[in-house]
């Protein structure tokens, strides 16, 4: 891998690391169309583009989301039952959802995804508030939720919060502690995607210098290092903001995630 790449996985790393503590994301969405820029210019094969920088992107968030979790940790934002009562189904569907996107088309994906991710960025600016009586499901559907919130994060190399933390605000949980929760439901969706991808790409030929399966090292040194940097300052602008704000920048964010996919989608 050319050096000259490494302050753009430096730079990569500082922007989402200081998203990840704000919002609570894992930055896959912006760490994913870099990456296959950088790949495609350095003449990867076509058909490994995608899944090494998905792959390579869930890896990063191993440590984005780490760091950012642990910042909400130390404020004692992190409400860790919702992070217990979802863990299992977020491992199963991680992994299953890395296997899943290694075949599915991504046109078709990426249509169906950048539809969802706009809905939800409506729902989340609306004035209708949610019902002020809706609590947090039962253990069943919180395992269910973990396993449809893995699985979409697996396929697409993100840490899940575009779909955990609508899915907490809409049960009343203030979105403080969504997004600090959902920073740190990231890190189980990011380890088993990474193992997923790992072993997806495990036997393929054509994939850069040290990579491992459909993770490249060289990119997770630089993107990690640098995002674990500016995490906690995201966390700490993330407390100091009001709820309208931060519920709006979410949102803006997740227009910008649809936009996106649906540019892939048509392109």
């Amino acid at each position: 891998m050319n050096l000259a790449l490494v302050p753009i996985f430096l730079a990569l790393g500082a922007f989402v690391g200081f998203l990840a503590g704000l919002l609570g994301i894992g930055g896959g969405f912006t760490i994913v169309p870099v990456l296959v820029e950088v790949f495609s210019s350095q003449g990867i094969d076509s058909s490994h583009l995608l899944p090494l920088a998905i792959g390579t992107s869930a890896a990063t968030i191993v440590f984005t989301a780490f760091s950012s979790a642990r910042a909400h940790h130390k404020r004692g934002a992190v409400a860790w039952p919702i992070v217990w009562a979802m863990a299992p189904g977020l491992v199963i569907g991680s992994l299953v959802g890395a296997q899943i996107a290694s075949a599915l088309p991504m046109r078709v994906m990426a249509a169906v995804f950048g539809s969802f991710t706009w809905l939800t960025a409506w729902r989340m600016v609306r004035s209708a508030a949610p019902n002020p009586t809706r609590e947090l499901p039962g253990q069943i559907a919180m395992f269910a939720m973990g396993s449809l919130i893995g699985l979409v994060a697996g396929l697409v190399g993100t840490g899940g919060a575009f779909l955990a933390v609508p899915f907490m605000t809409r049960c009343n949980v203030k979105v403080h502690t969504a997004v600090a929760t959902s920073a740190a439901i990231g890190w189980p969706v990011a380890v088993a995607a990474t193992i997923g991808y790992i072993y997806a790409g495990w036997h393929h030929e054509g994939l850069p210098a040290y990579s491992i399966g459909y993770v490249n090292l060289p990119a997770l040194a630089g993107v990690a290092a640098a995002s674990m940097a500016l995490a906690p300052l995201g966390a700490k602008v993330a407390h100091a903001w009001p709820v309208d704000r931060l519920k709006r920048a979410f949102a803006l964010m997740l227009f910008v995630l649809g936009a996106w996919m649906w540019w892939k989608a048509l392109g």
